[in-house]
C-alpha cells in the first residue's frame, strides 16, 4: 500500500501534506495514478462520504491554482487532460453496456441508493 496524499490540519492555519510516492525519475506513475483514481471514483463507493471528499479535492485543486503563475495554461493543461480521460471512460461506458453490463454515473452531490452500492 502506498499513500497516494495524505493531507492533515493540526491548527487553523497549519495544513501538511506527505506522500510516499517519489515522482523523480518515475514521472510516468502520474497518469497511472490519474487513471486509477478515477476507475475508483467511478466504481466504488469511499465510505458514504463522497460529497466531503470531492469537495477537499476540489479545495485543494482551488488552492494549487490559486498559487499559480499562468493559471489560464494549466486550466487549459487539466481542461484537456480531463477531456481525453473522459472519452475514454465513456467509451469504455458504451463498450460495457453492449456487453450487457450496467454502468451508473452519480453526480458530485448525489449519493446512491444503498441498493446500488
Amino acid at each position: 500500500m502506498k499513500k497516494i496524499l495524505e493531507v492533515l490540519q493540526y491548527g487553523e492555519m497549519d495544513v501538511r501534506f506527505n506522500t510516499d510516492i517519489k515522482i523523480e525519475g518515475n514521472i510516468e506513475i502520474i497518469p497511472a495514478i490519474t487513471s486509477a483514481a478515477a476507475i475508483s471514483m467511478a466504481t466504488r463507493l469511499w465510505g458514504g462520504n463522497e460529497c466531503s471528499v470531492l469537495a477537499m479535492i476540489r479545495s485543494l485543486a482551488i488552492a494549487d491554482l490559486s498559487l499559480c503563475s499562468d493559471r489560464k495554461e494549466i486550466i487549459r493543461y487539466l481542461d484537456e487532460s480531463s477531456m481525453v480521460m473522459a472519452h475514454a471512460f465513456m467509451d469504455t461506458k458504451k463498450e460495457i453496456e453492449k456487453r450487457g453490463g450496467n454502468v451508473h454515473i452519480f453526480g458530485p452531490s448525489i449519493m446512491p441508493s444503498k441498493m446500488k452500492s
